[in-house]
């Protein structure tokens, strides 16, 4: 059980997070710097994570998935350019963290979750919030029943983007990612328009994997 002592001692950690991880680097974004600043990261992670919620590294989620480092989050955050309208779909929103941020500053979000547990736990950590809708199923496939959307937020490092996810982006939508390549991950951002799509990397920074993107190997004689 949480006490009035341990919540004084998380605040503290997540307040020294915006100072030291955030501010320092490029999160220029001052509702998402706010945002992130207020709400409570631990609620959205198992309890064996907890009490890690505010460390600058990748939190173990249990069965191979992991929480985003705040800096990567922030800065895709920062990157998507986010407006007070944008209808928006998580993609590998895991206990809902990111999700509760996005829903403090845009109309809509739709949080996608292909693990059960994980979904179970966003849906007890946001059960108040009725701006987000969590929802089940393989991340690679998005979800096309709620959409188009104005942005996709990845929220992990990927391989390749499906041309499922690229076909649920509103013309002009945008989308955040990690890209992954040769064991190395990147930010990157991208913009649906006439001409196409692409990713375009912004900022070396580790981004933990989601399962399902990999590229599909091939043999050769």
């Amino acid at each position: 059980m949480m006490t009035t002592e341990n919540f004084a001692d998380q605040a503290a950690m997540r307040h020294a997070m915006v100072a030291s991880q955030l501010r320092t680097n490029a999160v220029s974004d001052a509702r998402v710097v706010a945002v992130m600043a207020r709400v409570p990261r631990e609620q959205y992670l198992p309890e064996a994570a907890r009490d890690m919620a505010y460390r600058d590294t990748a939190l173990p989620l249990g069965r191979g998935r992991y929480q985003n480092l705040p800096i990567a989050t922030g800065r895709m955050l920062t990157e998507a350019q986010l407006l007070a309208t944008d209808h928006v779909l998580v993609v590998g929103a895991a206990g809902g963290y990111t999700a509760a941020v996005l829903a403090q500053i845009v109309a809509s979000v739709v949080a996608l979750e292909s693990d059960p547990a994980l979904a179970a736990l966003a849906r007890t950590a946001l059960e108040h919030e009725r701006r987000v809708e969590i929802v089940e199923g393989s991340l690679e496939v998005g979800h096309a029943e709620s959409g188009p959307y104005d942005l996709i937020f990845v929220d992990g490092a990927i391989e390749q983007v499906p041309d499922a996810l690229i076909a649920q982006l509103k013309p002009e939508g945008r989308m955040v990612a990690g890209l992954a390549e040769a064991g190395i991950s990147r930010l990157a951002a991208g913009r649906r328009s006439a001409g196409g799509f692409a990713l375009l990397p912004f900022a070396d920074i580790d981004c933990v994997p989601l399962p399902g993107f990999a590229h599909v190997k091939t043999f050769t004689f």
